[in-house]
């Protein structure tokens, strides 16, 4: 099955300045913060991965970049950081895919599906916006519907800490963030309803929140 959209050209910015960012954002992070990561031997070396991730701060699109191994990546962003110093501009030439807090439209989801296509590991947080309590938010079906559409395998990530760097960069400390990635799945390919799409998001999370604390599993604690 070809994936919709694998027709278009890719958005993905050149391998040369994907290893710029990647550095960059690696000095900033080391600048920053203490990491704590695990599981990054799970990360396929090659093909399209849909990456889910959960979402406490500004910083965590850069821990992400900072850590993952070099690979074409993009994501989407909401569309309020576009005009961010460096850090829009940045996310422009690597590709993002801009979109309004909340659920993608069908051309954001349109576009995802043509970056899969090609090869491309695609970065999602499924609460669709920043938790503000730091624990999980209930999830939304988009990174279901791309996986299922592009038959991509599934590779859960989440961090924690980072909702703590501003307020102790305040105080000049370094702040301890952990990463924890989890091996691939797979959901069935092809179209799925509402009610699938809901059953399989519901998945997605609750593998997420297995690799959390419990104070950050939010509405997914009840991990049975």
């Amino acid at each position: 099955m070809t994936p919709p959209g694998s027709n278009l050209p890719r958005r993905y910015s050149t391998p040369g300045f994907h290893r710029l960012t990647k550095t960059a954002a690696h000095w900033v992070v080391k600048c920053l913060m203490r990491l704590d990561v695990q599981g990054l031997e799970h990360i396929p070396p090659h093909g399209a991965i849909v990456g889910v991730m959960n979402h406490l701060s500004a910083f965590d699109p850069l821990v992400m970049l900072a850590v993952i191994p070099v690979r074409p990546v993009t994501l989407f962003a909401a569309i309020e950081h576009r005009q961010d110093f460096i850090f829009g501009w940045a996310l422009d030439r690597l590709g993002a895919i801009w979109i309004h807090r909340g659920e993608p439209s069908r051309e954001a989801l349109r576009l995802a599906l043509n970056e899969l296509a090609h090869g491309t590991t695609f970065g999602i947080a499924p609460e669709g916006t920043r938790s503000k309590t730091g624990a999980l938010l209930e999830g939304k079906t988009g990174a279901a519907y791309l996986a299922t559409r592009a038959n991509a395998p599934i590779v859960p990530a989440v961090l924690w800490g980072t909702e703590q760097v501003k307020h102790n960069l305040r105080r000049f400390r370094r702040t301890l963030v952990h990463v924890r990635v989890s091996s691939p799945f797979r959901l069935p390919e092809g179209r799925a309803d509402a009610e699938k799409l809901r059953e399989y998001t519901e998945l997605i999370m609750h593998r997420m929140a297995a690799l959390l604390p419990p104070k950050y599993r939010g509405v997914y604690t009840d991990l049975t």
